[in-house]
């Protein structure tokens, strides 16, 4: 049974992995869907598909998290399309990419992040949400161990945590809620495999020591259930996963 029918969503990195998930799932559920993607418009293309396939509206909208003027085309075309924003999903993460300037994890983890919220807030009505994706080693940055190569990353993105919760009481007095869905190492995800590229067997080590990893279905669905489930408190936390380390 629908529960998000007429409700509109934008995703950001929603051209594969979870993000593609998500927004399948979503449009399975009712919603609309705004599907952010970087560069690789062939996979969003086959997301929209699916999406229109069950019956919803699907929006594509190419945007670099890290250009201004990017964001703002997007959230023109979400207005145009849907007139309003009830689901802001803020999937896209990075920062291992090579050839990237040194502050781009917290060009794109933390300034974008707070620059398209500020941009999407004009669009979404009392009753609005924002969920904020974000891994646990990010999330506990600070209170436990974060392998080498990842720390840019668990940086920038603990920040843009910080920067989003700075702002729910301002956010709670809009009517809008914030809820953080925090994963484990997700199975079949990039950013793993970068990781592992750069030596190891993470992947390998870290599900002998977790148990088992999450899917990017499970993490997807739970994104989608934070995204719906209206007895959350802003603020609140769903964690995906082990995290124990």
């Amino acid at each position: 049974m629908a529960t998000l029918t007429c409700k509109s969503a934008l995703i950001t990195g929603a051209s594969r992995g979870v993000g593609a998930s998500v927004a399948e799932m979503l449009a399975a559920q009712g919603a609309d869907v705004v599907i952010n993607y970087r560069s690789k418009a062939p996979r969003a293309e086959a997301v929209a598909a699916k999406v229109t396939a069950l019956g919803r509206r699907a929006v594509l909208a190419q945007a670099d998290m890290t250009n201004l003027a990017d964001l703002d085309a997007m959230v023109l075309a979400t207005k145009a399309a849907f007139g309003k924003l009830d689901l802001l999903i803020l999937n896209a993460s990075g920062g291992l990419e090579k050839d990237k300037p040194l502050d781009y994890a917290m060009q794109l983890n933390m300034t974008a992040q707070m620059a398209l919220v500020d941009r999407a807030l004009p669009l979404m009505p009392p009753g609005s949400r924002i969920v904020f994706v974000t891994s646990h080693l990010a999330h506990f940055h600070g209170q436990k161990p974060v392998y080498d190569i990842y720390e840019p990353v668990a940086v920038s993105k603990h920040a843009g945590e910080k920067a989003l919760r700075d702002r729910i009481p301002a956010l709670t007095e809009q009517g809008i809620s914030i809820i953080v869905v925090s994963g484990d190492l997700i199975e079949g995800t990039i950013t793993p495999k970068l990781m592992e590229r750069a030596g190891g067997r993470l992947i390998e080590e870290r599900r002998e020591q977790a148990g088992s990893l999450p899917s990017v279905e499970d993490f997807a669905a739970a994104i989608v259930a934070a995204a719906g489930n209206e007895a959350l408190t802003s603020g609140e936390t769903i964690y995906v996963g082990s995290t124990e380390w």
